[in-house]
């Protein structure tokens, strides 16, 4: 007799990628993330009027960096998705933000440090709207200036994901 599959939503599939982040294969994301397989993410940066950047808390649920603040907006490419698809969705999921543009910031490679994620860095710009956290995914946020990211990087980074910590030091989240 055939197993039956538990009830819920269907897995996410991501692109498996090789060291080049040339596509190989689809799998799901969980079994992608306990084989530690090269795959790709996306994190979107927003900023209000004043040049202050959105910092989301990553919800207690999160099996990774649970209730730490993250990026504006992050997540993974789907299979066949690119990236500036998944950052646009991303903001919408998370943030229910649309933006006008999405202009390309910085890239990471993968490794062990990224999850084996090569990581695309977009930024939003200035949306003209407030972020509307969707607490199914987020556990709320706040806005900083760099001088205010700058003292949690120092004092309270186990406050903050790898990858906050991470564009901050390249200098790639505040621009000029």
């Amino acid at each position: 007799m055939a197993k039956k599959r538990p009830a819920g939503p269907p897995p996410e599939l991501v692109d498996i990628v090789d060291a080049t982040d040339r596509r190989l294969l689809v799998m799901p994301l969980a079994e992608a993330h306990r084989q530690g397989l090269f795959h790709r993410s996306v994190m979107v940066l927003v900023y209000n009027d004043q040049g202050k950047l959105y910092l989301q808390k990553r919800g207690p649920q999160k099996s990774l960096y649970p209730n730490r603040f993250d990026l504006s907006a992050t997540g993974h490419v789907r299979a066949g998705e690119a990236r500036q698809e998944a950052a646009a969705r991303e903001l919408q999921e998370e943030l229910g933000l649309a933006a006008a543009s999405l202009t390309w910031l910085d890239a990471v490679p993968a490794s062990e440090e990224t999850a084996y994620e090569f990581v695309t860095l977009f930024s939003a710009g200035r949306p003209g709207q407030p972020p509307r956290p969707n607490p199914d995914e987020v556990a709320g946020g706040v806005f900083v200036d760099a001088a205010e990211l700058a003292a949690l990087v120092r004092d309270y980074r186990d406050l903050l994901t790898p990858a906050v910590v991470r564009f901050f030091e390249r200098k790639a989240l505040f621009p000029g």
